[in-house]
């Protein structure tokens, strides 16, 4: 009995995270023209321009004057009225497009 107590325990508690998770995900409707764009290390690297669809964010211009296209699925959360994604700056700026996605 002890031992059955403490794992299903286990398993609420790991339902109770899982279920926040799927209610917190981003949709197109959170993501606001000029919300700041940061990475997974808190750095900003872009502002929202405007939502492309109900998939791709589209930022504003960079210093050269090209727009860039990010997946929704990149988003982890729109808290403090920012839009933080899954990766280091670095790496979302090289694995960012330069044209929307076609379809």
């Amino acid at each position: 009995l002890l031992n059955k107590q403490p794992s299903s325990l286990k398993l609420s508690t790991q339902q109770a995270q899982a279920e926040p998770k799927e209610k917190t995900m981003t949709t197109a409707d959170q993501i606001k023209p000029d919300m700041p764009v940061v990475c997974s290390e808190d750095g900003q690297f872009s502002v929202v321009d405007h939502m492309e669809g109900q998939t791709t964010i589209k930022l504003k211009k960079d210093k050269a004057g090209q727009h860039h296209y990010i997946p929704l699925s990149w988003v982890t959360s729109t808290e403090d009225g920012k839009v933080k994604v899954d990766r280091p700056g670095d790496e979302a700026m090289q694995d960012w497009s330069t044209t929307p996605p076609m379809g």
